[in-house]
């Protein structure tokens, strides 16, 4: 069942009045709990992995830095050349990233906050990291859909992969009362994002270290 802008509002209320100290401190230098920092190590890699599947030298390029966070990805594609739309749903979220990036990469970047998939405009790729974790396939493949008829090139995304040890932790997500929930990371095996999507969707890689296990797909129109 899709729901959406149901999910994008869970999603907005958790980081932008819940987790907004959190995820600042994750995504800086300071130092963090043995388990956040193997999550801070695994979207290191999966940053890099993702990063690796665009052009090393993006002049030229419009690139949607679609769920940017706190900036970090943003960033490297600024200083690969990128034009660099970047959108996130917490509005907190996007003052951390202005405040961080470079100054000398300021006129390559635009901020807004908002949906990642309203029209933002004609992009030639989408990088979409752990932002569409938390939707089922209907929703997934709904918003890469709409990414990707305004996308020359590809969307590179990330799910979280339908393992023993995650389906593990989504059931016992769902056993708490509605209102003590954060947003669920929902599992999704490769077969059936391919069906879903008519075939788009391939595997371009896996990162597990410690509690952070996610895949990187690509979909292609």
């Amino acid at each position: 069942m899709s729901n959406y802008h149901g999910t994008l509002t869970r999603v907005e209320d958790y980081f932008d009045r819940s987790a907004t100290k959190v995820w600042e401190r994750l995504t800086s230098d300071a130092p963090v709990s043995r388990i956040r920092q193997t999550v801070r190590e695994g979207r290191d890699s999966m940053r890099a992995l993702m990063l690796s599947r665009l052009p090393s030298d993006l002049r030229g390029a419009r690139v949607l830095d679609a769920g940017c966070g706190a900036g970090q990805m943003t960033a490297e594609l600024a200083a690969r050349g990128a034009d660099v739309m970047a959108v996130d749903i917490s509005p907190a979220l996007i003052e951390i990233a202005q405040k961080r990036l470079p100054e000398a990469l300021a006129p390559r970047v635009s901020f807004a906050s908002g949906d990642m998939t309203a029209d933002y405009g004609a992009f030639d790729y989408v990088l979409a990291m752990d932002s569409l974790i938390y939707y089922g396939t209907a929703d997934i493949t709904a918003a890469l859909q709409r990414l990707a008829a305004r996308t020359a090139q590809s969307v590179v995304f990330t799910v979280a992969p339908r393992t023993p040890f995650l389906m593990t932790f989504w059931s016992i997500g769902k056993a708490f009362p509605r209102k003590d929930r954060s947003p669920i990371m929902v599992p999704h095996a490769l077969s059936t994002l391919k069906k879903s999507t008519g075939g788009k969707v391939t595997k371009a890689g896996r990162v597990s270290r410690g509690f952070y296990i996610s895949e990187c797909l690509e979909y292609r129109a």
